[in-house]
């Protein structure tokens, strides 16, 4: 996230530590492990009107080889079950924000910094993106290895 907020001229590593230990909450957060070793996390925290999804890293040697694609599936996987729909807010020129419109989220509102987006339930990518077994088809599997342990699986 460092180089996204330096980008927009907002990054306080002071204020991004103090942002992250004021909203971690153990419970809701599940570390990615991928071959065994950490790779991640995420937090699917519950908010009145369905979760929030917070606290996606990945190591970045693993962007772009479907990890952040698979942790998503099964985070959704949950949240669809449920009936409920989700937010999430990325920063505002990030790469992200193409993964997340991918499997479905859409833009509710946005400002000089953030982009607020969510995804209601069943949530359907955009036409012309491919779904998971589309993926699968096309000789694509889920990294070797990757496990979701905790709250959010």
């Amino acid at each position: 996230m460092r180089p996204d907020l330096e980008r927009l001229g907002r990054f306080d590593e002071h204020r991004v530590r103090r942002r992250l230990r004021d909203a971690f909450e153990p419970r809701h957060t599940s570390v990615v492990l991928v071959g065994g070793a950490l790779a991640g996390c995420v937090a699917l925290r519950p908010a009145d009107n369905g979760h929030w999804l917070e606290h996606f890293y990945l190591d970045p040697g693993l962007h772009g080889r479907g990890v952040g694609s698979a942790v998503l599936r099964s985070v959704l996987r949950r949240t669809d079950a449920e009936g409920d729909l989700v937010r999430l807010d990325v920063l505002q020129g990030s790469p992200a924000q193409r993964l997340y419109a991918r499997h479905g989220f859409t833009v509710e509102a946005q400002d000089p910094v953030d982009v607020i987006m969510v995804r209601r339930p069943g949530g359907v990518p955009d036409a012309g993106v491919r779904r998971p077994e589309d993926v699968r088809d096309a000789g694509v599997r889920q990294p070797a290895g990757l496990r979701i342990a905790g709250a959010a699986s």
